[in-house]
């Protein structure tokens, strides 16, 4: 049984994480050998001076990143081919600048265990007929568990009737745009041949999506309102499915509803619960203004709830589906959540419009792999998706935390905007800084960051506390060495 030397600092709290960080280094650096038994967590509680569940947490973290093996009779060793990663912060070999995006969670943090173990439950009791093509908008199981969820936790007017799978939300909004863009065009063409009333009695038997957006009228791209600033990643996908967009400024209360209004767009894509990229909440009045504006103009709310589930101050406010749910459609993933190789998401949207992207998805790509689909319904259904978000979201306000004190003690002339929550933080830079050099000066500290014109997104998610205050030291001893601060 291997002897231990583990540095553990009550006062700084996180002491399940600071003994797996100090046992995860120690198998990395070969201080473990592979295959060393591992003291029991009992008596390793006992020698630290910390209560077992502690010990147990940090166990249990490790077997689940691969780096730990838990055996009845048998023990916990050092897994015989431990898990191999870059190091906390750097760039992947090979992955390409995504890999480092602000909003990525921690990788490593993904429950294999336990999703291992809804793999081998499905496929032991899967009947043979479920592996066949399945219906394009999401196996059933998945449908309904999803529902449940987001009608408990996101308050969101949800059944298996407006729940369709999708890969991710980019996939999500973009089927949703093509549904708008080829309802308008029908529109367009049915009113210059006097046809509307065939169109009417269409969507009233569900196969189209026409009726939801018959009053925005026209033809062509449908005109899309988008927040500004927004994540430029998007913009490419939404064009390409038909979208004219135009930018509506956001301000501490959210998207500005009044110059959205005086946009005459038909459909608006936001991020309410947490704005990307300044992390500001939309306010209750403005919630108020944007679904009176939706139900005077027949317009189509687009909810991207790409993070809710991490609110670290309170609970959440409920989706904007959840107040008008024949006028929004609510996207959201597991990419954030669990990890965005994944590859599943839902929306939640008006029958005619889950109809329609539900209809798309059985002509463009027949739909999701049923297995996964039906791994992430028993993982839910058992609450093993419960269990990983609050194990995470004690972690991830750790982590922000420490990036904000970090800031404060050794940057203090970055602001700090934005609620506690999400994944990354939107900090502001005095004038005269030049944002893509002090960016530069940051990812080379190992941090995640998106520069803006006067503001940094900064990624917290897949570092390590003391890795966030080395870096953020570290950025401030380049920065002042280069004198990176202002511009040339």
């Amino acid at each position: 049984m291997a002897d231990l030397h583990l540095v553990v600092d009550r006062s700084r709290g996180g002491l399940a994480g600071q003994i797996a960080r100090e046992l995860r280094e120690s198998i990395r650096s070969g201080r473990l050998d592979r295959g060393a038994r591992l003291p029991p967590s009992r008596d390793l509680a006992r020698d630290l001076g910390l209560s077992r569940g502690v010990v147990v947490e940090a166990y249990e973290q490790l077997v689940a990143e691969g780096f730990l093996e838990a055996r009845v009779g048998a023990g916990t060793r050092v897994a015989a081919g431990p898990v191999s990663r870059p190091e906390e912060g750097a760039a992947e070999p090979g992955a390409s600048p995504d890999g480092r995006r602000p909003t990525t969670p921690d990788l490593t943090a993904f429950p294999r265990q336990a999703w291992l173990a809804a793999m081998r439950h499905v496929l032991a009791t899967l009947p043979g007929d479920c592996l066949d093509y399945g219906d394009p908008g999401g196996v059933a199981e998945l449908r309904e568990e999803l529902a449940g969820y987001l009608r408990r936790v996101r308050a969101a007017d949800a059944d298996t009737g407006r729940v369709v799978v999708v890969t991710g939300v980019a996939q999500g909004l973009s089927l949703v745009v093509r549904a708008l863009a080829e309802s308008e065009a029908e529109v367009g063409s049915l009113v210059a041949r006097g046809e509307t009333g065939s169109l009417a009695s269409e969507g009233e038997a569900g196969g189209s999506a026409a009726p939801v957006v018959a009053e925005a009228g026209g033809g062509g791209p449908v005109l899309l309102a988008v927040e500004e600033p927004t994540s430029p990643r998007q913009l490419p996908l939404l064009r390409r499915a038909g979208a004219r967009l135009v930018g509506v400024p956001v301000d501490a209360e959210g998207i500005d509803v009044a110059a959205l209004a005086g946009t005459g767009a038909r459909a608006v894509l936001l991020t309410p619960a947490h704005h990307y990229p300044t992390g500001v909440v939309l306010s209750p009045r403005r919630r108020a203004e944007l679904i009176a504006w939706a139900a005077d103009t027949g317009a189509i709310i687009l909810e991207d709830d790409y993070d809710a589930e991490f609110r670290f101050d309170r609970e959440p406010i409920g989706c904007l589906q959840g107040l008008a749910p024949d006028r929004v459609v609510l996207a959201g993933s597991v990419s954030k959540s669990l990890a965005p190789g994944l590859r599943l998401g839902w929306l939640v949207a008006p029958p005619a419009i889950a109809a329609a992207v539900r209809r798309a998805r059985g002509e463009l790509d027949l739909g999701s792999p049923v297995i996964d689909q039906y791994v992430l319904a028993r993982f839910m259904r058992t609450g093993g998706y419960d269990r990983h978000l609050r194990r995470m979201r004690r972690e991830y306000r750790r982590r922000r935390d420490a990036l904000v004190r970090a800031l404060a003690e050794h940057l203090p002339e970055l602001r700090v905007h934005g609620i506690s929550a999400g994944l990354h933080l939107y900090a502001e830079l005095p004038g005269g800084w030049d944002a893509r050099r002090v960016g530069e000066a940051a990812r080379a500290c190992g941090l995640a960051v998106d520069p803006l014109p006067s503001a940094l997104v900064i990624g917290f998610a897949r570092l390590s506390e003391h890795r966030i205050a080395d870096a953020v030291r570290e950025l401030r001893a380049r920065a002042d060495g280069q004198n990176v601060w202002t511009y040339p």
